[in-house]
């Protein structure tokens, strides 16, 4: 009888981050780049944009104008999708109809006053001021009462939503921990109690010794794409030492963390040569006043991107309604990724 080959035959992958599967075809794309790789335009950019509600001295929507800032800044969104003033409330009708208020705070991280940049085309120690502001937020905002939960994320490109092709990223900090966040509360806290030791220390270290998934690592952290990735090339960055959250990061683990940044995303630009789109976000514990030693510090990055700078992975058909599938193996998507040059394409 045939033995069963992961890397050959179709198969699930449990992601215990989650407790949810992927499926995966390797059969159906034994060649997952052959054929044309379209070359986009390249969206050549000024430094400083009069048009952008963004750069510094502009004037926003909103009407006030951004300071004259040199290197990072954050100022409360002006479409926020939480609103601090929300009235407590709640709404009930019968056991199938239900709605409850939900409070909070957005933000907007301008990365740079640069209009031109990107993350990969930043300079490390300026992503690292980006890192420490990252920091500064978590903080305050998770110091407030009314505040659970603190999401970092940043939306590159507009096949991802984003409205501004300026460097930045958001916060939205809510009441509650939100569902993606709350089912990997759940996985760690079941494997912490279990083991006494954070699930992704030892998802880590395992992806360490077998060096199929790694992209990069540093002292600090490992990029990689997850075992259980469904994107095609879905990634992970991970901090080697068991930290909760970015407050427990020494001054050297916050330079690491921009530097692996900056080395993935230099990664996926080379890739299709093109500005590579993505949403990417810190996963850390909640602010809800309690200890959460079961947490450790990871960011998602989710690309749409498939064969080439044009042609868009979509979830259709069978991933709406049973379950995600991909083609090519997380093996094979880290390989690609690995082999690519970890200079910038723009600086050839």
């Amino acid at each position: 009888m045939e033995k069963f080959d992961y890397i050959e035959n179709p198969h699930r992958r449990y992601n215990p981050l989650t407790g949810e599967w992927v499926l995966v075809s390797p059969h159906r794309s034994k060649r997952p780049w052959q054929g044309q790789v379209e070359k986009v335009v390249e969206d050549v950019r000024p430094s400083h944009d009069p048009n952008c509600y963004l750069c510094p001295r502009n004037e926003r929507i909103g009407g006030e104008s951004n300071p004259d800032y040199k290197d990072v800044y954050s100022f409360q969104n002006d479409f926020s999708a939480l609103l601090q003033d929300t009235p407590k409330g709640e709404y009930a009708d019968g056991e199938l109809f239900k709605a409850e208020s939900e409070s909070g705070v957005c933000k907007v991280i301008c990365f740079s006053p640069d209009h031109s940049l990107t993350v990969p085309e930043m300079e490390v120690e300026n992503i690292r001021k980006v890192v420490d502001l990252w920091c500064k937020e978590y903080k305050e905002l998770g110091d407030r009462e009314d505040i659970g939960y603190v999401q970092i994320f940043e939306n590159k490109g507009p096949i991802m939503g984003c409205s501004n092709p300026h460097p930045h990223g958001q916060i939205w900090a809510s009441g509650l921990v939100p569902l993606e966040t709350s089912k990997e509360s759940k996985t760690q806290k079941a494997y912490f109690e279990k083991h006494g030791k954070t699930m992704l220390f030892d998802y880590l270290n395992s992806e360490l010794e077998k060096k199929e998934r790694i992209l990069a690592e540093n002292d600090s952290f490992v990029a990689l794409i997850p075992f259980w990735a469904v994107w095609p090339f879905e990634t992970m960055i991970i901090s080697k030492r068991a930290v909760s959250n970015l407050l427990e990061l020494s001054d050297e683990e916050r330079t690491g963390l921009a530097d692996i940044y900056k080395k993935l995303t230099i990664m996926y630009d080379n890739l299709f040569e093109v500005s590579f789109a993505y949403s990417a976000g810190v996963h850390q514990a909640p602010t809800d006043g309690e200890k959460h030693p079961e947490w450790h510090l990871h960011m998602h990055f989710f690309p749409p991107l498939l064969r080439s700078a044009s042609v868009k992975k979509f979830m259709v058909g069978y991933e709406m309604l049973g379950t995600p599938q991909r083609d090519i193996t997380a093996e094979g998507a880290a390989k690609r990724l690995r082999d690519l040059p970890l200079k910038h394409y723009k600086q050839k």
